[in-house]
């Protein structure tokens, strides 16, 4: 790997780590578009797990006291049912079909709430979500916008809501790992980035995370769902254009 490559992991780990420190999602979405324009696609699920494992835990960590905890738990059972089926199935998408379920994901923030009857507050939802959310990064990657209409319709708080997601993404990103590192580094490790680069990614991200909880405690609850649904649907049209390029090449 070149050293510009590397660079520009690192500096995307910090800025989308400072993006998800304020909206608790979209900067796991945005770090996964940049990993993939410079990995290999079984390697873009490893990395972005040990990143985005990392910005989470940190975020937990920073708002705990924010954090509910049994949701949490229970989101992590229904993490592990599907991380143990997902096992079992060989699947990695192309390129061009990760970028197409990076970019339809975003659609989500925009279903009406009258629509949505999700509350992940509740324990059973809670397990489902921990099921479809990680399914879903299993495949696409990334799975912000589908973890959070189980948020929409609860009476969090902004700072509840970005503490919980943390929370819950720590077992979603493990599984990730799990699933995809095992046979990658099986078969030496291809295409991962050095270790340097983690090295320095990972506390930058953990910076990241703070100046995010910064802008975070300036925001209304109001503008913090307003911007949320534009900045994902801007990244999420981004990542169809490009699938739409990859898919007529």
């Amino acid at each position: 790997m070149s050293l510009a490559v590397g660079a520009f992991i690192v500096v995307m780990s910090f800025l989308t780590a400072a993006l998800s420190g304020i909206f608790g999602m979209a900067g796991g979405l945005a770090l996964k578009g940049a990993l993939a324009l410079v990995l290999p696609v079984s390697a873009t699920f490893v990395a972005h797990g040990i990143l985005q494992l990392s910005a989470n835990a940190w975020r937990a960590i920073l708002h705990r006291k924010h954090v509910d905890w049994k949701i949490v738990g229970l989101f992590a059972v229904g993490a592990f049912v599907i991380a143990a089926i997902v096992a079992r199935i060989a699947f990695e998408p192309t390129r061009a079909t990760l970028f197409l379920l990076m970019g339809l994901a975003p659609l989500l923030v925009w279903l009406p709430q009258t629509w949505v009857k999700l509350d992940g507050s509740k324990p059973a939802q809670a397990v489902l979500a921990g099921i479809s959310v990680t399914g879903v990064n299993l495949t696409a990657g990334v799975a912000g916008p589908l973890l959070d209409i189980f948020f929409v319709r609860t009476a969090m708080t902004r700072h509840e809501i970005v503490a919980t997601k943390a929370g819950t993404q720590v077992f979603s990103h493990l599984m990730k790992i799990g699933v995809y590192g095992a046979p990658l580094f099986a078969a030496g490790g291809k295409g991962m980035p050095p270790v340097w680069v983690f090295a320095l990614a990972v506390p930058l991200s953990m910076v990241g995370t703070v100046a995010g909880g910064y802008v975070l405690d300036r925001l209304s609850d109001v503008n913090f769902k307003r911007y949320l649904r534009l900045i994902v649907t801007a990244i999420g049209a981004i990542y169809l254009v490009q699938a739409i390029r990859l898919y007529v090449a």
